[in-house]
């Protein structure tokens, strides 16, 4: 899937997607830290965020982020609803020889209705994968990434 794509599968319902590029600027970044209990393991030169609206109704964001798994970046598609919990996911660009499980549907239905709050350990909160820890903890990072950018941008309270 193309991250142009993922709006479409990730709010199916939606009759209107937009699209903005977000330049990632110091603040941005001081604000995303603020968010969450750990920094990034890598920060994007920009974010694609695409708004999923139905008629006039909000549906929506599709937020594309990266995280470093083992020791590539993994490239995320991440659909957050306005109350700011994970609607759906779906990984764009897998780069290690290893974990690629965490692409599976049903690894990622996992994230639905998480939120900031949410710790999203593995073994704990996440079903792990065996041989693909490091590929499960990016996961969840990523998750409460894009979340934090969307909070920190004022797209989501």
């Amino acid at each position: 899937m193309q991250a142009e794509e993922a709006p479409r599968q990730l709010f199916p319902e939606a009759s209107e997607i937009t699209e903005r590029t977000i330049p990632t600027t110091p603040d941005l970044q001081q604000r995303v830290r603020a968010l969450l209990s750990r920094p990034p393991t890598l920060w994007e030169t920009a974010y694609r965020v695409f708004t999923a609206k139905q008629g006039a109704s909000l549906v929506g964001f599709v937020i594309v982020v990266e995280e470093i798994g083992k020791h590539r970046p993994i490239t995320y598609a991440i659909a957050v609803k306005p109350d700011g919990t994970v609607q759906d996911a779906a990984v764009l660009a897998y780069r290690e020889a290893y974990g690629g499980q965490v692409r599976e549907r049903r690894f990622l239905r996992q994230y639905v209705g998480k939120g900031l709050g949410d710790s999203l350990r593995a073994y704990q909160d996440i079903r792990n994968i065996a041989g693909a820890t490091l590929s499960v903890e990016a996961t969840g990072r990523a998750m409460k990434k894009a979340i934090a950018v969307l909070k920190a941008l004022g797209d989501i309270k």
